[in-house]
């Protein structure tokens, strides 16, 4: 009988010899080797698909870009950038990796609020209307996915994907970099050892605790959790700090304090008789517990109704104590991008992300609203890009999972959509069916355009169908008329459904929501340069016809005509009623809308005006009043953008003649 080893100092116990460490599935792989982080495998191109520089294009709209360039001048190239994830794979993981390669070492200030309570609920009211009329908007799917990823599997998985965040946020920092990392007591403990795994002990700075004194309270039986705790880390020991003072309740009188080199460190000031110095200050120098007022529902001057929202006031004092003007900031779940707009107002450059297109849609308006702030207070500002990985990763689902097969991306796709592939096809472009229609799936690199939906409306028809569902990524603009068009010329009906992204998600099996593409249309209206619209219009001035100026006719603004959303996001109990609404006044439902009067194809869509509702303004105008003047006579397209109250967007173009 084989006996146990004997353990001691000549056999020491493996444990014994175990160093302090936070372990979590996933750390280590099957062989023992720490996991390293795919930095290289992630990293993919970004596309720019929107370009904003609110007062400058209204300036050129008008004709006065001469005078408004010479107000403003700029304070440097810099744009910032707004990242909008569109899909699941990785979320902020993969926009950081992508941002490596240009912003490597050149980050000054990171501020991160990560999802930290594993019962969290994250469906708010959105309002909706002219009213102060409400709706739950529910997670959106990618929303609920990645929520899922991050506790999937309970704390091994949330510490995952903590710690691929934060070593990337390190390879982002530059030398006198800081990481701020806010969390409340469901994971603060452990979220200090990961940062010491990846920073190292040696580079915390501050445990700070943020004590919101005015938060209501119900009655619990235990003392009420009244802060949250953010953990300051510094790339070295080069980094910016700029002490901070705040105003005290009443006015005090104490000790004078100096530096005394000699001692190297604070000692009492005394004056040429020996005396210690006495002075009155109503400030104090601020220490490691702030005492900040959190949003309250009744603050309709800064509370966006956004459900992680938080103060002005906090993230003010971490980015003016920890960093300098010009300096680069980023915030990787930026929520309603309260990073973004304290840094843009504090002279900071920035660059913020998230996966919501709700979190993305508060914050582009919050960031237009305050460029034309500062603009009409004279006060500088940059301009600001929206950029999209979107295209990029379907080549990337493709190249990785499908090995590039056209066929195997229909299979898949059919397979979620939940319908048969046809073996015997009638036709080439038709791929399945479903209820007794059929289904056609566009290429995965490709945009479904007017000339595809009139071949499949062929195709359909002479196949003996009635009805096609006709599944892509993308779909070119205005295809609803000439779906209209086709339904009446062949008896054919198409349904344009967008093929969810949440499918490129690793190992999903349930299949995602697949919905309609949203209605909307809109057309020109012309004016006199001398007669214009009345400001504030909203569609009850009658707008003057292109044959009412003759040759003259210069000025031009769109007006919405119809508009019927997707409906992506509204909770399944009440999406019969909400649909009937829709149809009822689609208008309701428009939250923001932009206009690219002079759009090109493969650029990307350039603000030239905009509109959109706010919680202190519902109101909505429906014709724009830009007064666009073309440099010249002919024919332009302009493109329509419109953002609904769930955060989803949808674009349309309009032919102009001048």
């Amino acid at each position: 009988m084989t006996q146990p080893p004997t353990y001691g100092p000549h056999n020491p116990h493996p444990l014994s010899t175990l160093r302090t460490e936070l372990v979590w599935e996933g750390k280590y792989d099957e062989y023992g080797n720490r996991q390293e982080v795919d930095i290289a495998g992630c990293a993919i191109p970004m596309q720019r698909i929107e370009s904003i520089d609110e007062p400058r294009r209204a300036a050129a709209a008008t004709g006065q870009l001469e005078l408004f360039e010479q107000q403003n001048p700029k304070q440097d190239d810099f744009r910032n950038r707004q990242v909008r994830k569109t899909n699941q794979r990785g979320d902020n993981k993969l926009v950081m990796a992508s941002l490596l390669q240009e912003f490597k070492g050149k980050v000054d200030l990171i501020y991160i609020d990560p999802p930290f309570d594993v019962g969290a609920d994250f469906s708010m009211s959105v309002a909706i209307g002219d009213e102060q009329e409400a709706i739950e908007k529910e997670q959106s799917t990618l929303e609920m996915v990645a929520y899922r990823d991050i506790w999937g599997r309970g704390t091994d998985s949330y510490l995952h994907m903590l710690h691929e965040r934060l070593t990337l946020i390190s390879e982002l920092l530059s030398e006198k970099g800081n990481i701020f990392v806010h969390c409340d007591w469901h994971v603060n403990y452990m979220a200090r050892t990961l940062l010491d795994d990846v920073f190292g002990s040696e580079r915390f700075v501050n445990e700070i605790v943020w004590y919101y004194y005015n938060k209501m309270q119900g009655n619990v039986n235990r003392f009420a959790a009244n802060h949250d705790v953010i953990f300051w880390y510094s790339k070295s020991p080069k980094f910016i700090f700029h002490p901070q003072k705040e105003k005290r309740d009443e006015t005090i009188r104490q000790l004078k304090r100096v530096w005394d080199k000699e001692k190297g460190k604070l000692v009492n000031a005394k004056g040429a008789d020996g005396k210690v110095i006495y002075i009155e200050t109503d400030e104090r120098t601020v220490d490691d517990v702030w005492r900040l007022s959190m949003l309250q529902p009744a603050d309709r001057t800064e509370n966006l109704g956004y459900a992680t929202q938080k103060p002005e006031t906090l993230i003010d004092r971490i980015i003016q104590a920890s960093s300098n003007e010009g300096d680069l900031v980023a915030d990787f779940f930026c929520g309603s991008g309260t990073t973004g707009a304290v840094a843009e107002r504090l002279g900071r450059r920035w660059l913020m992300c998230d996966l919501g297109r709700f979190a993305i849609h508060t914050s582009r308006k919050r960031m237009i609203e305050l460029q034309r702030k500062l603009h009409n207070e004279g006060k500088p500002y940059r301009a600001f890009d929206v950029y999209n990985l979107g295209r990029y990763e379907r080549q990337w689902w493709q190249h990785d999972r499908l090995q590039g097969a056209d066929e195997e991306h229909r299979r898949v796709i059919l397979e979620f959509f939940k319908a048969e592939m046809l073996t015997n096809t009638p036709s080439p472009l038709l791929h399945g069916r479903k209820a007794g229609a059929f289904c056609h799936v566009d290429g995965i690199d490709s945009m479904f355009t007017r000339e595809e939906a009139k071949q499949v409306a062929q195709a359909t028809a002479q196949a003996g169908g009635r009805e096609c569902y006709c599944l892509a990524w993308e779909f070119e603009m205005d295809l609803h008329l000439l779906v209209n068009a086709l339904a009446q010329e062949l008896g054919v009906k198409l349904k344009l459904v967008q093929i969810p992204r949440e499918i490129m998600e690793k190992n999903r099996k349930a299949p995602p929501p697949f919905l309609e593409v949203a209605v909307l249309a809109a057309e020109a209206v012309y004016r006199s340069p001398l007669a214009p619209l009345k400001k504030g219009g909203t569609g009850s001035e009658v707008p003057l016809t292109k044959g009412d100026l003759g040759g003259s006719l210069r000025a031009v603004d769109i007006k919405l005509t119809q508009f019927l959303p997707s409906l992506a996001e509204v909770p399944t109990k009440e999406l019969e009623a909400i649909k009937e609404r829709a149809i009822a006044s689609g208008f309701d439902f428009i939250d923001f809308w932009a206009i690219d009067f002079n759009w090109q194809p493969g650029k990307p869509f350039t603000h030239d005006w905009q509109d959109y509702r706010t919680r202190k303004d519902r109101s909505l105008k429906t014709i724009s009043d830009a007064g666009y003047t073309y440099p010249a006579p002919g024919k332009y397209t302009a493109c329509v953008k419109v953002v609904d109250t769930f955060g989803c967007d949808t674009s349309i173009t309009v032919e102009v003649e001048v």
